[in-house]
C-alpha cells in the first residue's frame, strides 16, 4: 500500500474523531464516552472554541483536506506530482504544531486530558510521518535524492 493511500485511511479515522466530537460540542450528543480523562472538561473549556468554531470542527476540516489531497495524489496523473506532496506535507505539519499547542493547553492550562484529544495527535503525527515518506519517495522518483 502506498504512503498516500495510508494517508487517506488514517485521514478517514481522524474523520470519525473529529464529527464525534463536533457533535458533541454541537449539542447533538449528549455525554462523550470517555473512559481514563476528562474529556468533557476539555471539550467545554474556553479553549474548545476557535473563532467561534469547535476546535473539532477544525480537525474535522484537517482531516478531510487531508483526505482529499490524498485521494487525488492516487490518481495516475498526480502520483509523482511533487506539489501535491509538498502541500500534504506543509498541511500535516502545520497539524502537529496545532495538536502541540492544543496538547500543551490540556496538560498546562485545562489541566485535564481528553483520550480523543490524544487518539487524534497520535493521528496527526501519524500524518505526518507518511507525509514525509510521501515527500521523499516522489523526490527519489524525480531523481532529486536517494530514496
Amino acid at each position: 500500500m502506498t504512503a498516500r493511500k495510508w494517508i487517506a485511511l488514517v485521514s478517514l479515522l481522524g474523520l470519525f474523531i473529529g464529527a464525534y466530537l463536533s457533535l458533541y460540542k454541537l449539542g447533538y450528543i449528549g455525554t462523550l464516552s470517555c473512559s481514563v480523562g476528562s474529556c468533557e472538561t476539555v471539550q467545554t473549556s474556553r479553549w474548545s472554541m476557535l473563532l467561534g468554531i469547535p476546535v473539532a470542527t477544525w480537525g474535522l476540516g484537517f482531516y478531510l483536506l487531508m483526505m482529499v489531497l490524498a485521494v487525488a495524489g492516487i490518481q495516475p496523473r498526480y502520483e509523482e506530482s511533487a506539489g501535491l506532496s509538498v502541500a500534504m506535507l506543509l498541511l500535516a505539519a502545520w497539524g502537529v504544531l496545532f495538536t502541540g499547542w492544543l496538547n500543551y493547553l490540556e496538560a498546562y492550562v485545562i489541566h485535564a486530558w481528553c483520550e480523543w484529544c490524544l487518539g487524534s495527535a497520535a493521528l496527526v503525527v501519524t500524518l505526518f510521518l507518511l507525509t514525509l515518506a510521501d515527500y521523499r519517495s516522489v523526490r527519489a522518483a524525480r531523481g532529486l535524492t536517494p530514496a
